[in-house]
């Protein structure tokens, strides 16, 4: 029988609707009328910015940093005249940190729970190819350059390991029981290996296992939560450290491989392609930690692969991966590397001493706005609001509140997490030549930089 209002739609035996919930299906006979397209006008929200950035209030501690390569803000280190230096109702706070707008960030090292099989932690990324190693022939055209994954999977792969973790159990034997897995990658032919220090915070064993299903028991060298870093060690022959290649070289839109071991499961790594998507984001994740600088990729990451690879075109290391971006409906296809500069200097610490001591600047610093001659305010720097005693690293070179950071050794400085990036880069006791406006003026500033203090974390 045939609906007089829906004449397309004509109801069969078959087609008659179900008691126990399960969806109709309806035999289509004619094109259905079109469906309108109206959406109604988007709803204007009001934002207090003064309120957000918390400029009416005294601002709070900054991140201490650790670091030693320019970040990639501005390509050029060109500067206008100073004269329309101003406040915007003080600065934008000292904050630092709360800048990434998505509902949750994932950390990717809270890795694949051995039980688990939940699979709503798996992110499908439109566009993006993702392929289990051996991979067939493909290439991705990108705008003004291009990649070829199966040449990078070939390259990379035999450097990419699984980390699997686990603790003792209570038992009088000792029996160690599986608590996680995550990806690792050889950095040098004595066994090194990086990976997230939220893959091995807390477990007391380790295994490693390689592409060709080689497995070895692995050491910890040591770890650094402040950048999510860690090492481990193996004692193997025949090992195939990855190629390091370097960020700042690159420009949003250049091609981007992530290789890691996603999901923890068995074959061992993936390979996904995408494009170098922006620089210098910041994560924020558990117990009010950010990390700084990161590179932001559309290459699919998933759960498990924490610890891996991001490479560039030539399958260069440029990042290790360790953050994935979900809001409430679920991953985004947004995932976070650790800049390969970050991941040199502190891997090399760990190695020479099992830790990692972060230089402390030991000021509150906001950025500071100027007015361009069109009229659009723009970040020009890191104004310094507090310096921690004389005897601080700031205090001791002569920097005083309200200086102006413009520069930090080669590195340009247009706002606050441009300096923490700066000064992450370096080590405790380095001696760096800051550049700062004071009344106008352009000064230098030899800073030897300090130890973060323990009330910090460090």
């Amino acid at each position: 029988e045939t609906d007089p209002d829906m004449p397309w739609v004509k109801d069969t035996a078959d087609n008659a609707a179900s008691t126990t919930g399960e969806m109709e299906t309806v035999a289509v006979s004619e094109t259905p009328p079109p469906v309108s397209t109206f959406e109604p006008p988007p709803t204007v929200v009001e934002f207090d910015y003064d309120d957000y950035y918390g400029v009416t209030e005294s601002p709070p501690r900054p991140e201490p940093v650790s670091a030693r390569i320019e970040t990639t803000p501005a390509k050029s280190t060109e500067r206008k005249s100073r004269g329309g230096l101003f406040f915007l109702g003080a600065l934008i706070a000292g904050a630092i940190g709360a800048v990434i707008t998505l509902g949750v960030l994932a950390g990717l090292g809270t890795f694949t729970e051995a039980q688990s099989t939940t699979p709503t932690t798996v992110a499908t990324v439109t566009g993006v190819t993702t392929t289990s190693v051996p991979v067939t022939n493909q290439i991705i055209n990108e705008v003004g350059s291009s990649v070829n994954p199966t040449a990078v999977a070939l390259k990379v792969v035999p450097s990419i390991v699984t980390v699997n973790v686990f603790q003792e159990g209570t038992d009088t034997e000792g029996t160690l029981l599986p608590t996680g897995s995550g990806s690792g990658v050889v950095m040098s032919t004595d066994g090194y290996i990086i990976t997230n220090n939220h893959v091995v915070a807390d477990s007391t064993n380790f295994e490693v296992t390689f592409e060709d299903g080689r497995t070895y028991s692995a050491t910890l060298i040591g770890t650094d939560a402040l950048t999510d870093l860690a090492v481990l060690q193996i004692s193997a022959d025949n090992l195939t450290p990855i190629e390091f290649g370097s960020s700042d070289d690159l420009s949003v839109g250049d091609p981007a491989v992530a290789v890691g071991n996603p999901l923890g499961q068995d074959g061992g790594a993936s390979v996904s392609a995408g494009i170098l998507s922006a620089f210098e984001r910041t994560v924020n994740f558990g117990d009010n930690s950010s990390l700084f600088g990161m590179l932001q990729t559309d290459a699919a990451i998933n759960s498990g692969s924490s610890g891996g690879a991001l490479v560039d075109a030539e399958g260069r290391l440029i990042g290790i991966t360790s953050a994935i971006g979900v809001s409430q409906a679920g991953p985004e296809g947004i995932g976070y590397a650790i800049p390969v500069e970050l991941v040199d200097r502190i891997t090399a610490e760990i190695i020479e001493t099992g830790d990692v001591q972060h230089p402390f600047l030991g000021v509150t610093i906001g950025t500071y706005l100027e007015e361009a001659p069109d009229g659009a305010i723009v970040p020009s720097g890191a104004s310094i609001q507090t310096i921690e005693g004389t005897d601080s690293a700031a205090g001791t070179a002569g920097l005083q509140p309200g200086d102006v950071i413009i520069r930090i050794g080669d590195k340009t400085i247009q706002n606050q997490i441009d300096l923490i990036l700066a000064v992450r880069l370096n080590r405790v006791g380095d001696e760096v030549e800051f550049e700062a406006i004071r009344n106008g003026e352009s000064m230098t500033f030899d800073v030897i930089l300090g130890q973060r203090p323990a009330e910090f974390g460090g």
